[in-house]
């Protein structure tokens, strides 16, 4: 059976940003159209601005009203944005926010009709994007609110094929991570984190390392209590859920001695402490993917990149690979989904029974 061609909704971020300089090198490669249908909500206008001060090649686009009518084997184009809207190369400025947001808002909302079959976005800009519909830190948690469920949190993973960091805490400031760290919280993101590398990866038994939060993790409390009396109580009651979780290990020890290429994953207890090893070591490969919520959303693991916008700089690597794995994510999930549509019933003994019954329906019949 021919493998469906996945519409890939791509949001322009910041335009006085790289974003349009990646988008417009990932699909100046014709390459791109031949796996996925990508439907950028942006502006054309804006897109041929950044062509022509960057001198790049033309990319064909194909301009629509609606991601229905998107063509295959063609770089769509949703106009969300007037034309005359203007671009200060390297500023951050209200118009840009603006323009993020109405992208990001137009694409969410094809997301949740279905209209798109997953979300890569661009930087934006934190600050100038804040608006009376966006008071949020970052992507992570604006997606959380349109998505979110009683039993779907957001969690945040930056991957690449050999590393996954999972955070506890998010964008929060650092003086706010200790008291804001709890059992409950840890184990939740652990279980969210264990779920997230079985349904959107593929690994059916995965090992998930877990940082310590003090130095040395804690040194017998010398530095700290934490790992006693938060860390650990959170992973053995994982441990009796069937996770597989290892640690808590010292962060510098851990990055320094490579251990992290024993794990499937790991979780970090705040933003820095993962992020800053990560983009050490995967900085230009890295994805930061959106886990934990019913739809696929990934982007670049880089910001808006204004100390090198509108000149020819900026690598377009980690948006393609954002790109790839979104394609991959979905199909894993919709592979998990018919795996696990219909199990079998379990086998049960009777008391004092030496015999082992079946309980078997007319649907079960064996043929």
């Amino acid at each position: 059976m021919e493998e469906k061609m996945i519409k890939v909704g791509i949001t322009h971020g910041d335009i006085n940003g790289i974003g349009y300089e990646v988008i417009l090198k990932t699909f100046g490669d014709t390459r791109m159209t031949e796996i996925c249908t990508p439907v950028i909500y942006g502006s054309t206008k804006v897109a041929g601005f950044h062509r022509k001060a960057l001198e790049l090649p033309p990319v064909n686009m194909n301009t629509i009203s609606r991601a229905e009518d998107a063509g295959i084997n063609r770089v769509n184009v949703i106009n969300c944005i007037p034309d005359d809207t203007k671009i200060d190369l390297a500023l951050s400025t209200p118009i840009a926010g603006e323009a993020a947001f109405k992208a990001l808002e137009a694409a969410v909302k094809d997301l949740k009709q279905g209209s798109i079959d997953v979300l890569v976005t661009a930087p934006i800009n934190k600050n100038n994007i804040q608006n009376d519909q966006f008071h949020f830190p970052g992507h992570t948690e604006y997606l959380q609110e349109c998505f979110g469920e009683e039993d779907r949190k957001a969690l945040m993973i930056l991957m690449t094929e050999e590393l996954r960091v999972a955070l506890v805490t998010g964008h929060i400031p650092l003086a706010q991570v200790a008291s804001t760290l709890t059992p409950e919280d840890i184990l939740h993101k652990l279980a969210l984190f264990n779920q997230s590398l079985k349904e959107d990866f593929g690994i059916i038994k995965p090992r998930i390392a877990v940082l310590s939060l003090n130095p040395h993790a804690g040194d017998g409390g010398l530095l700290g209590t934490e790992e006693e009396t938060i860390i650990k109580p959170a992973m053995e009651k994982a441990e009796k859920q069937g996770i597989m979780a290892f640690g808590p290990y010292a962060a510098d020890g851990f990055f320094g001695a490579q251990l992290y290429e024993k794990f499937d994953g790991v979780l970090a207890m705040y933003h820095d402490q993962g992020l800053a090893p990560f983009k050490t070591l995967a900085m230009k490969d890295g994805v930061n993917f959106t886990a934990g919520l019913s739809v696929v959303r990934t982007s670049p693991a880089h910001g808006t990149g204004y100390d090198i916008a509108g000149q020819n700089k900026a690598s377009e690597d980690s948006f393609r690979l954002a790109i790839y794995a979104a394609l991959d994510i979905y199909r894993n999930r919709c592979r998990y989904k018919e795996a696990t549509a219909r199990p079998l019933r379990k086998q049960y003994f009777d008391k004092g029974a030496d015999n082992v019954k079946l309980d078997l329906t007319k649907d079960d019949e064996i043929s």
